[in-house]
């Protein structure tokens, strides 16, 4: 306390004149028409600048909460498309669904659900995403990865309690099916191990006309993730004259970079599917063994 009154008494002088200073400006833009219009256009213009800068600040730091709003409601929205909805064949019998989507039969074939990602490498051949999501908020193996704009991303190969583990398509031993947009010719998508960018459609043939710049979308084909989610763009066209087939370098639409925000995928389906190809095979291999 010593301190301060020495150190207001050795300034006093300094002190008084900022004390006079402020009543001096107190009484010219009170009184003085001119005076005040200007002080307080140069006010409002300092504390714009200032609230601008604030709001910027204040935006960075809830950037984080903005980001899953966002994609709870992209996920809403994921969930009312037309094409995670499916129609039964009710010719032969009628058939009551337990999820219908409208009065003309339709059924839900495809949920989401939002998660945010916790862990991801873009640097290995086989690389990996961990979500904040797990078998108690209903994630499942061999659910689709989608990212917050709806590209494809992975799909979930181990689940703990409260996480999951899914497989990039950055991942060499990763392969999913898609198809062109302009065409509908469909192939399989992999991933060579080198650039994070981009990806490798292999299986289109050189009959069909294939273009830079052309959509890759997810396939009708594939169990995992619902038809035409974007895969990418054809990059650069390579024809492999062993083989008649393009290879065909797709700059992916994940950026796998920055993965955040995420939707994970349920087929609600896919065990009967699956189910049903096995058995399939296995009827095939004991009719094969059975004697003629």
């Amino acid at each position: 306390m010593r301190n301060v009154l020495l150190f207001i008494r050795r300034y006093r002088t300094f002190f008084a004149f900022l004390i006079l200073q402020g009543v001096a400006l107190w009484f010219l833009f009170s009184y003085n028409r001119f005076h005040r219009a200007k002080f307080l256009g140069v006010a409002n213009e300092v504390t714009g600048v200032i609230n601008s800068q604030y709001n910027k600040v204040e935006d960075y730091f809830t950037l984080r909460e903005e980001n899953k709003r966002v994609n709870r409601l992209n996920d809403s929205l994921l969930n009312l498309l037309p094409s995670h909805y499916g129609r039964r064949d009710t010719t032969v019998s009628a058939v009551q669904d337990s999820v219908p989507y409208d009065t003309l039969g339709h059924y839900r074939r495809y949920f989401s659900r939002p998660a945010t990602v916790v862990y991801n490498t873009v640097n290995s051949q086989k690389n990996y995403i961990q979500l904040n999501r797990g078998a108690n908020q209903g994630i499942k193996d061999n659910m689709a990865v989608l990212g917050s704009d709806g590209s494809a991303v992975g799909v979930v190969v181990n689940v703990s309690p409260n996480f999951s583990q899914a497989m990039s398509l950055l991942h060499v031993q990763h392969k999913v099916n898609a198809s062109l947009k302009k065409s509908g010719n469909f192939g399989t998508v992999e991933w060579d191990g080198k650039d994070p960018r981009y990806l490798t459609l292999r299986g289109i043939p050189q009959s069909v006309e294939v273009n830079k710049g052309d959509t890759v979308l997810t396939s009708t084909y594939s169990f995992n993730f619902p038809p035409g989610h974007m895969v990418g763009y054809i990059d650069e066209v390579i024809k492999d004259k062993s083989t008649n087939f393009y290879v065909l370098k797709i700059r992916t639409a994940a950026n796998f970079f920055n993965l955040q925000q995420v939707h994970v995928i349920e087929n609600v389906e896919r065990d009967e599917q699956w189910q049903l190809m096995q058995d399939t095979k296995n009827k095939i291999e004991q009719g094969k063994k059975a004697p003629k």
